[in-house]
């Protein structure tokens, strides 16, 4: 296995909603599968080489450039030979505007050619004829600029945007009904448009960043399972394991290789 990887910083004006632009090159002479968990970011794969995924919400499908969509569930990846292409990490509200809703489904993985997006459907295509890294990113920046800093551009709600802020601080750990009287919504219309606007239910997201965080601790390898449990807001040691396997199909007391690029 071959591996190049560049990560650069977003431009100041798009940072907080482009979390990372991330290169890559690899070569794999055997199969080379990677577990991706269950998450609530959005990651847009610009890839120039076909990958296998496979999973509970798709079952198995072959795809170059895709839209990796907030999910409450896990997805393989697999590929022999090449792989090259650009990684941007996005946050739900960014995603929103650059991507739009039908981008956003938990647990989907839509190729750019399903989201009848000409001009993102086209890029892979321009990234893959540009020699060089630094201008394979100043063609992703451009376009995500020009969507992300336009004043008249499709955005997420405020009371939306102030729902998913608490969930991160928090690490899921707020109920829906203190979120929706926050809002001043009813439980009903939050679950709703946080649904269409985010991919996920309010409380659908609160499981999936737990898990989040319970995955880093667990990554650490230093603290006991049952502190993790209480720490994350879990029932007990049994509640977590149950979630590391519906989540990520792993077992957490087998050193769960729980990971992306």
């Amino acid at each position: 296995m071959s591996a190049e990887y560049v990560s650069v910083q977003p431009p100041v004006a798009l940072r907080g909603r482009v979390l990372r632009l991330l290169g890559y090159r690899e070569h794999a002479s055997a199969p080379r599968r990677r577990r991706q968990p269950a998450a609530g970011g959005v990651a847009l794969i610009l890839g120039l080489h076909p990958l296998t995924l496979s999973g509970p919400a798709l079952g198995t499908a072959t795809a170059d450039a895709f839209v990796g969509a907030p999910s409450d569930t896990w997805v393989l990846t697999e590929f022999t030979g090449p792989q090259a292409g650009v990684q941007v990490d996005l946050t739900p509200a960014a995603a929103f505007t650059v991507l739009g809703g039908r981008a956003l489904r938990g647990g989907a993985v839509p190729r750019l050619d399903e989201l009848h997006d000409p001009t993102l459907a086209a890029l892979p295509a321009r990234l893959a004829a540009e020699p060089t890294w630094a201008g394979r990113f100043a063609l992703v920046n451009a376009l995500l600029a020009e969507r992300l800093l336009d004043p008249r551009a499709r955005v997420v709600a405020p009371e939306v945007c102030w729902a998913w802020d608490r969930l991160l601080a928090t690490d899921g750990r707020v109920g829906v009904a203190e979120l929706a009287a926050g809002t001043g919504w009813s439980k009903r219309h939050l679950q709703s448009r946080f649904r269409d606007q985010v991919g996920l239910t309010p409380g659908t997201a609160r499981r999936v960043l737990r898990f989040g965080r319970a995955a880093g601790l667990v990554g650490r390898g230093s603290d006991p399972l049952a502190g993790i449990a209480a720490a994350c807001g879990y029932a007990d040691q049994a509640h977590l394991t149950r979630e590391f396997r519906a989540l990520a199909s792993c077992d957490v007391q087998g050193g769960c290789p729980v990971r992306g690029r």
